[in-house]
């Protein structure tokens, strides 16, 4: 009878020259990063290696009709108290866990995302004497992002990895100033794979209606909402609607934008279920962010075959800047606003990208800077 799971794969499979085992971990429970490692857990299968998935119990990606394998599931927390008490038992979690990876002999193992729990992994990969490598999507806080105490956590864990691998160049610049990237560690800059939910939707602006903009992603200071609502003031609803959809605090910017008969507004989390169906909805997404490092949203909308108009800063240009999809402009009310009215008089049109293809380059990538 054939094995079942990739575990059992690795128990019952001698280990083979030029197949090498990896252990790709992600324990958030909501949003993309699950995603993300489940990607690139395919991309890496694609180029030859036999990759063992950890996500967290309760990942809400394993509740959907794709759901990965979760080879080994790890139990979290729920809120601050549960995460102190993990944390404090780190030394003792790391152990156990160190038994339970040990029967997978893996030669590598990889975080997807960083997050608060990921030191105990690191504890349990030192004591099997396996390497480890980091992806680094944010090499310090946006305004507004993050939990108190995650950018140490990460920095503390990007200490211990053999690799660092980022989705930016400008990432890895910021890495590097910040004394990474130096004596055996690696630091990999690579670009940002289009990221999948689900089949590509029916082709943007063609639906015979007035154009569908969609800026979609967490609520904060950073991601540029006074731009848009300025941009979209001076745009006055000519030929588009817009929705905005997301999480984050009230502000004037979310006001001024409800206030217009043209756009919506909805403040609230998006389950992933959502995603695919507001991708379908817009024929181009906006990113009118003051900083970013990459966008995830942006990687989502190439892949659903969207347009992206994303201002001009940190690595969105290496990001967009070769995309037939993407538009940039500086990051301003006026030229995003001028951007937005060119977009509408010819809008980009082109095959959704590549997520696969992306993925498994993104997978060669990390199997060369890992050396396995």
């Amino acid at each position: 009878m054939p094995p079942d799971s990739l575990t059992d794969l690795f128990l019952a499979l001698p280990l083979l020259a030029g197949s090498p085992r990896l252990l790709v971990w992600q324990w958030g429970r909501r949003g993309s990063p699950p995603r993300l490692a489940a990607a690139l857990t395919q991309g890496l299968r694609a180029e030859g290696a036999r990759v063992a998935l950890s996500l967290a119990d309760g990942a809400e990606l394993l509740t959907l009709s794709d759901a990965p394998r979760n080879d080994l599931p790890m139990r979290t927390y729920a809120g601050p108290l549960g995460w102190a008490g993990q944390v404090a038992l780190t030394g003792p979690r790391g152990r156990e866990l160190a038994r339970r990876i040990a029967p997978l002999h893996p030669d590598a193992a990889i975080c997807v995302m960083p997050g608060p729990m990921d030191l105990t992994m690191a504890t349990a990969l030192h004591h099997l004497g396996v390497r480890f490598a980091v992806i680094v999507h944010d090499a310090s806080p946006h305004p507004g992002d993050g939990l108190p105490g995650q950018f140490a956590l990460q920095r503390a864990l990007c200490r211990r990895a053999a690799v660092l691998m980022s989705w930016s160049g400008h990432v890895a610049e910021t890495l590097r100033a910040q004394g990474f990237g130096r004596g055996a560690q690696r630091l990999v800059p690579a670009a940002h794979p289009p990221l999948a939910f689900g089949p590509p939707p029916p082709p943007a602006f063609a639906h015979g209606g007035p154009a569908r903009m969609l800026f979609f992603g967490r609520l904060l200071r950073y991601k540029g909402l006074d731009l848009l609502a300025e941009a979209a003031a001076r745009m006055g609803g000519a030929g588009c609607t817009l929705k905005v959809v997301g999480a984050g605090p009230e502000t004037p910017a979310l006001a001024a934008l409800r206030a217009m008969p043209w756009v919506t507004v909805e403040n609230r989390w998006v389950p992933e279920t959502e995603i695919p169906g507001l991708l379908s909805w817009a024929d181009a997404v906006v990113l009118p962010y003051v900083e970013a490092s990459q966008s995830g949203v942006a990687a989502a909308a190439l892949a659903a075959g969207r347009a992206v108009l994303a201002t001009a800063v940190g690595g969105l240009p290496e990001q967009l800047g070769g995309e037939t999809l993407g538009r940039l402009c500086a990051p301003a009310a006026g030229a995003l606003a001028a951007a937005w009215w060119a977009m509408l008089a010819d809008p980009p049109r082109g095959p959704p990208a590549d997520a696969a293809a992306g993925w498994r380059q993104a997978g060669a990538a990390m199997l060369a800077a890992l050396g396995v």
